[in-house]
């Protein structure tokens, strides 16, 4: 599998040190997001030398403790990032595209969470897992913008990869059963007080989505395209194929993709139905060996018991959990196999993603 080579011009390298422990500012810091930067920032020890809160002018003022210290949200302006090496961004797309430039330009490297710069020619899309060696050449502290993918391409990804490395995907199926955290704390909050709304026999509350979602699926609300697919599942095929190296291809040079994304209930954690067609013979027994051996990756896969990944299994995990894998008995020759995957949209599609790209700059 090919990767695509590290844009020059983005960032280039300096015989300077590396920052150890780097100026940290999370812009976003209040969401449901921002708030797991700062639990998984403590969790895994991330060296900080000073922290500073941004969010909107709703939150400035706010105080938030961190490490037995409390701090004080400021308002997020392009003034914001003077002293700064990393800032972990998730403000929204739209505030990233106004002050992801204006940190990079201070130096601070910018990680962002939105899909702002994700197909931006000369910025990173990165799977630490997958391709962490697109952001060679970018220093903390230099400048530069880093995108995270899309929290459904995130955890596909981190399941069918091993197995497109072993055996090529020519053709890929996805359907996505996508949590409430997928839009954020108040789409959460709306699925709580509905749930609540309809248990009680009152009216539902309906705030953020336009259909009633306690005890209900529907279409991913992302905005629909031209070609009948919503924006969502056109993140995922073009986003794959840039993580892959494929964004340059055509034809067959190409795995073709294509995926249904449905939101459903759940509070926290997406679940997606994969098949996949490769180009030679990939058996279940080789796929297990894979999956096991795969960074990131939890195997459930129990059939004696019916036994297989849920959201649940995945809901505060950094792991993505693959199960249910088994040979598509409607192709020949061993070429397709099925399997089902769960992981935490906030965790590995959001937050830790982010970083653990900011881990590969220290």
């Amino acid at each position: 599998m090919s990767s695509p080579a590290q844009p020059s011009g983005l960032a280039g390298p300096s015989s300077s040190a590396r920052i150890s422990a780097p100026n940290v500012a999370i812009a976003g810091v209040t969401g449901a997001v921002g708030q797991e930067f700062l639990t998984l920032l403590a969790e895994r020890d991330f060296p900080i030398g000073n922290l500073k809160m941004l969010a909107s002018s709703r939150s400035a003022g706010k105080t938030l403790d961190f490490k037995g210290k409390t701090y004080t949200v400021e308002e997020l302006t392009e003034e914001s990032f003077a002293g700064v090496d990393l800032t972990l961004f998730s403000a929204g797309g739209s505030q990233s595209k106004k002050f992801g430039p204006a940190a990079s330009a201070a130096g601070a490297t910018a990680v962002d969470n939105s899909s702002a710069f994700r197909m931006t020619e000369g910025v990173p899309l990165v799977i630490p897992e997958i391709n962490p060696e697109v952001v060679k050449g970018i220093e903390l502290g230099k400048g530069g913008i880093i995108a995270n993918p899309n929290c459904s391409t995130i955890i596909m990804l981190m399941a069918v990869t091993p197995l497109h490395r072993a055996a090529n995907v020519k053709r890929m199926v996805v359907s996505t059963y996508q949590a409430a955290s997928g839009a954020g704390a108040a789409a959460m909050a709306e699925l709580e007080q509905q749930t609540r709304d309809v248990l009680a026999g009152d009216p539902v509350t309906q705030e953020v989505f336009d259909f009633q979602y306690a005890f209900n699926l529907f279409s991913h609300n992302s905005p629909m395209q031209d070609n009948g697919y919503n924006q969502e599942e056109m993140k995922m095929v073009h986003e794959t194929h840039k993580i892959w190296g494929q964004a340059g291809g055509a034809g067959d040079q190409q795995s073709a993709i294509t995926a249904t994304c449905v939101r459903v209930p759940i509070m926290r954690a997406h679940a997606e139905s994969i098949n996949l067609t490769f180009e030679k013979p990939l058996s279940e027994s080789e796929a297990v060996a894979l999956l096991k051996d795969a960074p990131g990756v939890s195997l459930i896969d129990d059939r004696a018991d019916n036994r297989f990944p849920t959201p649940l299994d995945a809901s505060g995990k950094d792991d993505v959990f693959v199960g249910r894998i088994r040979q598509d008995i409607s192709q020949p020759e061993g070429v397709g196999l099925d399997l089902f995957c769960c992981g935490d949209q906030i965790r590995k599609g959001a937050a830790l993603n982010a970083i653990q790209i900011a881990e590969l700059l220290l």
